[in-house]
């Protein structure tokens, strides 16, 4: 695990930084449908799976831009970027109905990720146990598929004080619109280091990564 400092003096979000780590402690989410016609006939295709084609796909949008990649250090209280965050994903055991986390390693190796998440995902179906561990997963960002529902709105809600910066990501069943498959998927981040267009901006760098996937 590797990260920078950053300084908060000469952060370009440095005032709304203050106001949001200070005044009004709190953080932001949206959902919103993206295209993934052309990844489900992609991942039909080549019979590979949907899934994981999609949890590529995001662990490559997250990691291409700073602003999705920061961390807080409460115990020094630094604002620190890592140079690389990796994928929770989830299992959920039909015979208990509850989830197990799955730390997946991000490879922009497609390939290699690809075999390394499916390899996680067989050997957490062998637990039971929920298993989270961010204490010593620190810069590993929650990836969360809620099969059951093609959902139009979900919130996910942290405690304000806290300064959790890491995405939060979930995305539910696609379903065909006007000719189109379209996925729901929310994002939450904190307001502190996002905001509305940076929110957006992760629905628009998807579509654009998913073209460039399948191409």
């Amino acid at each position: 695990m590797n990260y920078r400092v950053i300084d908060k003096d000469r952060y370009y979000r440095k005032g709304v930084f203050r106001h949001f780590t200070q005044d009004c402690k709190c953080s932001t989410s949206m959902t919103a449908r993206i295209d993934v016609t052309s990844l489900v006939e992609y991942s039909k295709k080549t019979g590979s799976k949907f899934y994981i084609n999609f949890l590529y796909v995001l662990s490559r949008v997250i990691n291409s831009r700073d602003d999705y990649k920061m961390g807080y250090l409460w115990q020094s209280e630094e604002l620190i970027c890592y140079d690389v965050v990796n994928p929770i994903q989830y299992v959920f055991h039909e015979d208990t109905e509850t989830c197990t986390p799955v730390y997946t390693t991000y490879y922009e190796d497609y390939k290699l990720f690809y075999d390394e998440a499916l390899k996680d995902v067989e050997e957490a179906k062998k637990t039971r146990e929920y298993g989270l561990d961010s204490a010593n997963h620190p810069n590993w960002f929650d990836a969360s598929y809620i099969s059951w529902l093609s959902y139009d709105s979900l919130n996910i809600e942290l405690p304000d004080g806290y300064l959790y910066f890491l995405p939060i990501i979930n995305w539910g069943k696609y379903r065909e619109e006007n000719g189109k498959l379209m996925m729901p998927v929310s994002v939450r981040l904190n307001h502190a280091i996002a905001d509305g267009y940076l929110l957006a901006n992760v629905y628009r760098l998807l579509e654009k990564e998913i073209a460039s996937f399948v191409s």
